[in-house]
């Protein structure tokens, strides 16, 4: 037989690998005419060698004009050519599906592609399903799951036990409270990338070492998660040393960070300078008085100039001197911020009611910060009912419950100053044992309350 068959080769039993040998070329053949294909439309294929591509130029076709349907350009699809190993039955459909059903919008949905086209790769079940429900987990709402996505479409590849729940649980170790993660991810969605011992922890030490309480920090945090996107060595530390150069003193640098944290990540030298410079040019207030300013309402920096001149020009309307109107914003900054129209109020009141000297203004300029129907008004109706003449900052600077003890004392006592840290201590709030609306909050908690609601 071996010897009959040798003389026909045509009819010769095929070997084992032949098959294989026979597939290969045609999948060999096939991938040349598929890459052929892509360059022809602009597509690069030299990351395509390592990965599977369909068996014909049809089913690559579809893929293409399917990316294409969804927003994608040739050259976003160069961006990522891995995209075209996907499937469009197997991979694309379901994971869009999927998408789509936990909130990002269908017209949205190419942007979404083109930020992440990593999901596509992804199984729904055993990879994106648990991204959202540990998301869910934190007490992001469930409407916002798909605003979180289009922030930071990264999520979705994370590993639930690596960065996401290290960062979430050193977060609640220093005192942010576990019911305002959802909140803080879906403000700031980055914060569950951010490694611990190289990001969130030493910008933490840091704001610490400055005399920031941690309460403090937490309760910023929690309102402001963004601050811990600032870079420590190229931003946040270069703008604590620009504050102590412009004459912020480092005793008081933990209060102007817990009343503008924003001022850690601000072009910081240039906002400085620009303010500094229009202060002494247009308010006659040297670089001293404008630290002090700072100190006290650090938010100047970022005010704008125009604004700023609409008070001063009120008072300076009402003829009270340069130099007292600068004495004035030096003692209460506040006034740069307010509306010029309830200023005008107040201060009609203040001259045909009250009937007192402007002088009075001047030594005590936060008289404008409080609300005439809700403070002023019937305060002074109830002092004038009793008789009492007494200073604006007795009956003014503070709360109901005093004011009353006050009227019903014989005596007038001594003004309190306002909240100071203390470096290093404890932080000193003089005066807080008066303030009995407040008895059952910590001076930490006080004064950030107080600071944020400028």
């Amino acid at each position: 037989m071996s010897t009959q068959s040798s003389k026909f080769p045509e009819y010769q039993m095929p070997s084992v690998t032949w098959g294989v040998i026979q597939g290969r070329k045609e999948k060999l053949v096939s991938r040349v005419i598929i890459c052929d294909y892509l360059k022809t439309i602009g597509i690069l294929t030299d990351e395509l060698e390592d990965i599977e591509l369909p068996s014909t130029v049809e089913v690559m076709r579809e893929r293409v004009e399917f990316l294409q349907k969804l927003g994608l350009t040739i050259d976003d699809i160069n961006e990522y050519p891995l995209i075209l190993g996907c499937s469009v039955r197997k991979n694309m459909i379901p994971v869009l599906g999927y998408l789509e059903k936990i909130g990002i919008p269908r017209a949205r949905m190419g942007e979404f592609l083109k930020n992440y086209p990593q999901c596509l790769h992804a199984s729904v079940v055993v990879e994106l399903v648990p991204v959202v429900k540990f998301l869910r987990g934190l007490d992001v709402e469930k409407q916002d799951i798909g605003y979180v996505l289009m922030k930071y479409p990264e999520l979705l590849g994370f590993k639930l036990e690596g960065t996401m729940s290290t960062s979430v649980a050193y977060l609640v170790s220093i005192g942010v409270n576990p019911r305002d993660i959802g909140p803080m991810v879906t403000q700031y969605p980055y914060l569950l990338g951010m490694r611990v011992g190289t990001m969130i922890k030493p910008l933490v030490d840091y704001l610490v070492s400055l005399g920031l309480p941690k309460k403090i920090l937490a309760r910023m945090i929690e309102k402001r998660a963004y601050i811990l996107g600032y870079d420590l060595e190229e931003t946040v530390k270069p703008n604590i040393d620009c504050l102590t150069s412009f004459g912020i003193r480092k005793e008081v640098l933990a209060s102007v960070i817990a009343q503008f944290p924003q001022i850690l990540g601000l072009p910081l030298k240039a906002k400085l300078s620009s303010q500094q410079y229009f202060f002494n040019l247009k308010l006659k207030i040297d670089p001293e008085g404008f630290a002090r300013v700072i100190e006290k309402m650090p938010q100047i920096v970022s005010l704008n100039q125009n604004v700023i001149m609409k008070p001063v020009d009120f008072l300076l309307g009402r003829g009270i001197p340069a130099d007292d109107v600068a004495k004035m914003v030096v003692k209460c900054p506040q006034l740069l911020s307010l509306q010029v129209g309830l200023m005008k109020n107040s201060y009609y009141y203040f001259k045909s009611e009250m009937a007192r000297s402007v002088k009075e203004l001047v030594e005590f300029p936060e008289y404008f910060t409080y609300s005439l129907e809700l403070r002023i008004k019937p305060r002074y109706q109830r002092l004038k009912s009793k008789g009492i003449r007494c200073s604006l900052a007795w009956f003014l600077n503070c709360s109901d419950l005093r004011f009353e003890e006050r009227l019903q004392g014989e005596y007038i006592e001594a003004e309190s100053a306002g909240p100071t840290f203390i470096m290093g201590g404890k932080l000193e709030l003089p005066g807080s044992e008066i303030v009995s609306e407040e008895e059952d909050e910590s001076d930490d908690e006080i004064l950030y309350r107080r600071t944020v609601s400028l």
